[in-house]
């Protein structure tokens, strides 16, 4: 299918893979696509500013920046922010069009229904978007296509209008006459208000003039404060709604003082907060601000995960301002046609963004969509691949997220010609296409299906979200495809005991690693050196300060699994590593601080006793400081205390053998990969046993039962 990517300031189309259903999605075959020329051309803009611009005005970037380069080097650092920066990004946040397929979970839509959908993450311009079920609203018979495109718009100034809390009566000012400018003075006037508008550009006003405003007033006229106190009988207004954008705080000091005591300023608008306390304090005036479409935004439960906010207690939540706005376009009290400046075919999307940066802009622009046959997802072929080896191992990538891009796809690259990388799958067209272009693949898809079923892929790597990491394994397994996947191997028993049941049957199945990559740090080989002959069992205990993370970060939810899951398992794969042993008893306790802040799996103790007789201790702790090293462990063994701080120093205590001590931190994860390749292609055993990657998997599902009794009970 065809979707509009920007790069660099320049906007192109591009051929990707169509998105595929997924439990509480909708599939959607968009019909028309509103352009937002405030907020698009922004983000436009803002693509192709320099770098070192760019780094002054997000400083927060600089600073992962500079960890980066602290913990992987200025070289690998270059070429990730290169390729960050150089990406073609998805751009388009409201369309509407036909649904073609709903997934698990949606009851209420079905194929053919007409909805318009909503969201930066998902309804962007092209042929065909998987939207959440939350930001996906029906179309009522009355309202076209075109109009129905302007729902996020639309929504967004209804937001605005309800923190506004008009009355019937009262007097509202509207500065800033664009688009949401021109549907807040419509729906304001829906609510019995009078109104007035403030805009520099007099077409404008005379267009809100044309679709209900009042009166418009300008600053040619004098200070717009004292026209307006004029137009009020010496009160002032009631409140001000502030939809204009602007780079000077001005525009909002200015709706203060047109305001009567006890009045309101609603900021809907991009315009900086700089608030002088004398145009506030005397009249008690109340500020607030309205955040996007309405209550949900920003929430991923209710957005991504299809969690509602009962309606008694929230009446409008982004989804109920989506279908108010819809009704009010089919009752004919707000319309749009008006304000459409233009319309381009999609293909034309990359001069319709040309002509938003003419002098004379459009209030709002239309993409329109071909009405051919639905587009498969299939292959997108790369023109541009990197030539096939001849004996090289051909790897599709499953899942092009952050972590596949900065540490799996470099260290792949660096291997040179014992690797090619034939594809790469992602759940969005164009993560995998940008992915498949800058390290050479072969073609992207979203369909895994495609890599399983391709003879020319050897092996996979999964670098999905964790949630997914047991089944797909066990497809590529049955598919006959070596398999490197991120940690955890999976998230439960049925899961670990269905691949234990897949090597019974199968002895000489494909090579199966988790990417348990401490225990090939070269730190933790220095340490089994140092352990080869020991003549007892050791002890080990571990610290992990692992950081706080908000309570509605995916790796808390379903798809992450928790924190034992996700990320302690690797330290139990480095004990289980360490002692070569089996894990005979778990014991654990989780540390309950009150207060609600800290989750019961965010600091607990977990320990372990092995069939050699060795204990190790694990703990895990979010109470921390980010100042202080992430990571420590300490072995205890014939006489020795081996120290292990944050896999950039060793030290051995009671022995004369030297430890190690490196440059950088090096946690293993190249050469992780490359015991994972060697193995793929015949020339090493396997790097990890299977029964060590599942021991480490069950070690972390004893830990849950602890941390989460209520889950994990039968």
């Amino acid at each position: 299918m065809k979707q509009v990517l920007v790069r660099q300031g320049e906007v192109v189309v591009h051929e990707v893979a169509a998105p595929l259903v997924e439990p509480g999605t909708v599939l959607i075959r968009v019909a028309a696509s509103c352009i937002s020329v405030g907020t698009e051309m922004t983000g436009v803009q803002a693509s192709g500013v320099p770098l070192w611009k760019r780094a002054l005005a997000q400083p927060a970037h600089v600073k992962r920046v500079v960890d980066m380069v602290a913990s992987q080097g200025i070289a690998r650092t270059f070429d990730f922010v290169r390729g960050t920066v150089g990406a073609e990004l998805p751009i388009g946040y409201s369309a509407a069009g036909t649904v073609l397929a709903v997934g698990e979970g949606v009851e209420d839509l079905s194929p053919g229904d007409r909805v318009a959908g909503a969201g930066a993450q998902c309804a962007f311009h092209a042929e065909v978007i998987r939207v959440p079920r939350n930001l996906c609203v029906p179309v009522p018979d009355a309202v076209g296509v075109d109009a129905a495109a302007t729902v996020t718009l639309g929504a967004i100034a209804l937001q605005g209008v309800r923190r506004l809390a008009p009355t019937l009566g009262e007097t509202f000012v509207v500065v800033g006459l664009g688009l949401l400018g021109q549907l807040t003075v419509q729906m304001l006037k829906a609510n019995g208000c009078r109104v007035i508008g403030l805009d520099l550009d007099p077409k404008r006003a005379d267009l809100a003039v044309q679709l209900g405003l009042d009166l418009a007033v300008g600053a040619e006229d004098g200070p717009v404060s004292v026209q307006v106190q004029r137009l009020t009988g010496g009160i002032g207004a009631d409140g001000v709604v502030v939809t204009a954008s602007s780079a000077s705080s001005e525009v909002l000091n200015q709706a203060f003082r047109m305001c009567r005591k006890k009045g309101r300023v609603v900021l809907v608008g991009d315009v900086p907060i700089a608030i002088d306390r004398g145009d506030i304090y005397a009249k008690e005036l109340d500020f607030l601000i309205s955040t996007s479409y309405g209550p949900g935004r920003y929430d991923r439960r209710f957005e991504e995960e299809g969690a509602d906010y009962p309606v008694a207690f929230v009446r409008w939540t982004e989804n109920r301002n989506m279908l108010a706005y819809l009704d009010l376009l089919a009752a004919g009290r707000v319309t749009v046609a008006p304000l459409v400046g233009a319309r381009y075919g999609l293909d034309d999307a990359p001069a319709a963004y040309a002509a938003l940066k003419s002098g004379d802009k459009p209030l709002m622009v239309l993409l329109d969509y071909p009405d051919a046959p639905v587009p498969a997802a299939g292959r997108v072929v790369n023109p541009r691949a990197a030539a096939a080896v001849s004996g090289a191992l051909r790897i599709a990538l499953i899942g092009a997220g952050a972590f596949a891009k900065a540490v799996h796809l470099p260290n792949l690259k660096a291997m040179g010609d014992a690797v090619t990388l034939r594809a790469v799958i992602s759940r969005t067209g164009h993560g995998a296409l940008v992915l498949a272009r800058q390290f050479g693949a072969a073609y992207s898809a979203t369909d895994v299906e495609q890599a399983f079923s391709d003879p020319e892929v050897d092996a996979v790597v999964i670098a999905t979200r964790h949630d997914s990491h047991g089944s797909l394994v066990l497809r590529a397994l049955e598919a006959g495809k070596h398999v490197f996947v991120e940690k955890p191997l999976a998230l439960t028993a049925d899961e670990l005991d269905a691949i234990e049941a897949f090597y019974a049957a199968h002895p000489q199945g494909p090579v199966l690693m988790t990417g348990f990559n401490r225990r090939f740090s070269p730190f933790a080989k220095r340490i089994l050196d140092l352990l080869a002959n020991r003549s007892a069992p050791i002890a080990m205990t571990y610290r992990m300060n692992a950081g706080h993370l908000p309570h509605d970060h995916w790796t808390h939810g379903a798809a992450g699994g928790g924190r034992n899951r996700g990320e302690a398992c690797h330290i139990y794969d480095l004990f289980t590593a360490l002692t070569g042993a089996e894990c005979t008893q778990t014991q654990a306790v989780a540390l309950t601080t009150g207060g609600g802040h800290y989750r019961r799996d965010d600091n607990f103790s977990a320990s372990f006793t092995f069939a050699d007789g060795s204990i190790a201790t694990l703990l895990y702790t979010a109470l921390g400081s980010a100042d202080y090293p992430k990571e420590r462990m300490e072995v205890f063994a014939d006489g020795k205390v081996l120290s292990l701080d944050d896999y950039r120093r060793l030290t051995i205590a009671g022995a004369k053998a030297k430890g190690l001590d490196l440059g950088l931190p090096d946690k293993g994860l190249a050469a992780t990969m490359t015991a994972f390749v060697e193995a793929a292609r015949g020339k090493a055993d396997w790097p990890i046993p299977l029964w060590q990657q599942v021991q480490a998997s069950r070690m972390a599902l004893a830990v849950e039962k602890v941390l989460h009794p209520e889950v994990t009970a039968p």
